[in-house]
């Protein structure tokens, strides 16, 4: 990326930090059931804040969302403008809002996904982070989801792309997915992909970025074609209205599974809607009811036996590779899953047990 590509994105950067200081109604109450907790990663103390609802008594596996600040943001800062814990109270699944490390390479601004030398692994951080909440709290590990705002949106994605195996599903808002993806995004199961993107936003615009004839994030058309492809959905979305300046977008596979949505803001900016922006929708009650709909095979309750199918024709598949988890090829793990990817697109879930 050149210095003039860099210097824009990074003057994006600082509008949205100017307009997180311009949000002064918001009211961020730490007493209200957040823990402030600390794990140690690649020698670096990572910080997050955990709501675990009333209801949670430890019998009972209960769904993970991780809700992801924006560039330049903070974990206060996020909690006050996407304040879960009343929905997780009533819907019984544990949240973390992670706090990013400051990212040398913007004025030591908090930044995911830094890519300078010497600095952190966020998606190796965020896998420890699971393991780190799984030995505390009994989670549904196959009810692992993501969403964010911005830059937070931006972590969302590669969290669909890079630690696929763990994560069921995501809703990135005021974010569109970073270009050319076949080059870094590798889902190997069926994820369902909520956006929530404002048309008039200037901070990630609706169009993607392109600058001097490169492009840098796609557009909201290709983000969603992206995912809609991957899933086997029909490349062609069923739009519903939500309200006057809302509309509701849904890519489906023939069997009528829905895995990609988008709400479309009309006139919208880079907003939190039902927090500032938009008030006409809850951005918080629309992730949650989108994402709980899935886990790591799917849509739950969807009849399907693969994604990304090969049109119908027969022919013997053959077994690429065996991945556990994390991605990594292993065939011997016992007592824990296994995905089996073969050259059809399609993935099999495997407990092997002795």
């Amino acid at each position: 990326m050149n210095h003039k590509a860099i210097k824009t994105i990074k003057t994006i950067k600082k509008q949205l930090i100017s307009l997180l200081i311009f949000i002064t109604t918001i009211n961020v109450n730490f007493a209200q059931g957040y823990i402030s907790e600390t794990i140690q990663h690649d020698g670096l103390i990572r910080e997050y804040s955990i709501y675990v609802p009333a209801s949670y008594d430890g019998t009972t596996n209960f769904p993970l969302l991780f809700n992801l600040h924006g560039g330049g943001g903070t974990i206060a800062y996020h909690i006050g403008i996407a304040d879960m814990s009343p929905i997780a109270d009533t819907a019984n699944f544990i949240i973390v809002y992670p706090q990013a490390r400051p990212d040398p390479s913007d004025g030591n601004s908090f930044n995911w996904i830094a890519k300078v030398p010497g600095t952190f692994d966020d998606i190796t951080f965020f896998s420890s982070l699971i393991d780190t909440i799984a030995s505390n709290y009994q989670i549904d590990q196959n009810r692992i989801y993501a969403c964010g705002y911005s830059l937070g949106g931006d972590m969302s994605f590669e969290l669909a792309c890079k630690l696929n195996s763990r994560i069921a599903a995501i809703a990135p808002v005021a974010r569109t997915m970073q270009a050319n993806p076949n080059s870094f995004c590798s889902p190997v199961h069926p994820t369902g992909v909520l956006t929530i993107l404002g048309t008039d936003d200037i901070t990630s615009p609706y169009n993607g970025i392109i600058y001097q004839g490169i492009e840098y994030y796609l557009s909201a058309a290709e983000t969603h074609m992206y995912w809609a492809t991957h899933n086997n959905c029909d490349t062609t979305a069923v739009v519903n209205t939500v309200s006057p300046s809302v509309e509701r977008y849904t890519w489906s596979t023939n069997s009528g599974c829905a895995y990609v949505e988008e709400l479309k803001v009309i006139g919208g900016g880079h907003d939190w809607p039902g927090s500032f922006g938009n008030m006409t929708i809850d951005a918080n009650i629309e992730i949650w009811q989108f994402v709980s709909r899935y886990d790591i095979n799917g849509l739950i309750g969807c009849i399907t036996t693969s994604f990304n199918e090969n049109n119908g024709q027969n022919y013997n598949k053959q077994l690429i590779k065996i991945v556990d988890l994390l991605g990594r090829e292993s065939k011997d793990l016992i007592s824990q899953p296994l995905f089996y990817i073969y050259d059809d697109g399609t993935v099999d879930k495997k407990i092997i047990i002795e």
